[in-house]
């Protein structure tokens, strides 16, 4: 079950980066605000969610890398590795997550098609360098390797 979830993790990361490039593309480039730019940074944030609820089944019940380090979690803050896992990946991305939903709400609320462009491009553009910043880029590798 873990290497499912762990799969499943990992293609979801490729949806959300797509999303996200389009979305920071279309915030850079676009000139009306559409239905299809509402949609895109929609289903971004859609799908940053759903990233994080099969990232919470593997962090708080399969993944044996912090079932170990809740065991010992001092041992754990020592380790740059397990503490990435552990406690960046998590708090970075749910900031991330944030800052989509944000996007979304605002741009319901903007009146200009600049200022929607702009939420897209800046707040989705600082989520996706905040969520590249705290991947597991090892781990993601031998996943696809």
């Amino acid at each position: 079950m873990y290497s499912t979830f762990v799969t499943i993790h990992s293609v979801l990361f490729l949806v959300v980066l797509a999303l996200g490039i389009l979305s920071i593309y279309k915030g850079l480039t676009g000139k009306t605000f559409g239905e299809s730019d509402r949609k895109v940074g929609l289903f971004y944030m859609i799908s940053l969610h759903t990233q994080l609820l099969v990232g919470l089944v593997l962090y708080l019940a399969l993944s044996p890398i912090t079932t170990a380090a809740f065991a010992d979690f001092g041992a754990a803050m020592k380790d740059s590795a397990t503490r990435l896992i552990l406690v960046e990946h998590v708090t970075v991305n749910i900031i991330a997550i944030v800052l989509a939903t944000v996007v979304n709400a605002k741009n319901k609320k903007a009146i200009t098609d600049a200022a929607k462009f702009k939420n897209m491009w800046l707040l989705n553009g600082l989520g996706l360098v905040l969520i590249l910043s705290r991947i597991p880029w090892s781990r993601l590798a031998a996943l696809f390797a």
